[in-house]
């Protein structure tokens, strides 16, 4: 019999939101296309944390604006360690990174490339991921056990603009990863 407590808290993260929780109560959610969410956790600890940005990196070394990569990412770390994590103990899953406008510049590639390089080079295992391609997706994120569910949206009921997606119609697929 499972005894855990329905999840009572849905807080969205929106493009430059970092949120952690120790709250096992708590479901962070998102819409995403060309920007990266990474879904950081430490199952020992109970704790973690999700992060939405839409570029990976600046050219300004003194910005701290999270609309970029590296500053949401060293946000992200430093919240679920304050909260308890263990280093040694985080995983992570990451989703985004679609072409959601052809541009003679990607920036889905280029954020999917930053967050593995920057995954890699701090030594977090990315145990999960879901990137690329035309379509939007939906993602609900339970930080504490580290639980996901992502949804592909067809290009008809997208909020965000679709490229090559036409003539999609119905939910799309569903994908539960644990």
């Amino acid at each position: 019999m499972n005894m855990s407590l329905p999840i009572q808290k849905r807080i969205p993260v929106i493009q430059g939101d970092c949120l952690v929780t120790a709250d096992p109560n708590v479901m962070y959610t998102t819409v995403l296309g060309s920007c990266i969410a990474v879904c950081m956790f430490d199952g020992h600890a109970k704790v973690g944390g999700m992060n939405h940005f839409l570029l990976p990196g600046s050219t300004d070394l003194n910005s701290k604006d999270m609309r970029y990569g590296v500053n949401s990412m060293e946000l992200l770390i430093n919240g679920v360690l304050k909260l308890g994590a263990e280093r040694s103990n985080l995983q992570c899953k990451i989703f985004g990174g679609g072409e959601m406008r052809k541009s003679f510049t990607n920036i889905g590639v280029s954020n999917q490339k930053f967050t593995k390089e920057f995954l890699k080079a701090e030594g977090f295992p990315c145990v999960a991921e879901n990137l690329g391609g035309t379509l939007a997706r939906k993602l609900q994120f339970s930080p504490c056990d580290g639980k996901v569910r992502h949804m592909l949206i067809p290009a008809s009921e997208s909020p965000i603009e679709q490229v090559g997606a036409k003539g999609l119609t119905g939910n799309g697929p569903s994908i539960e990863l644990f």
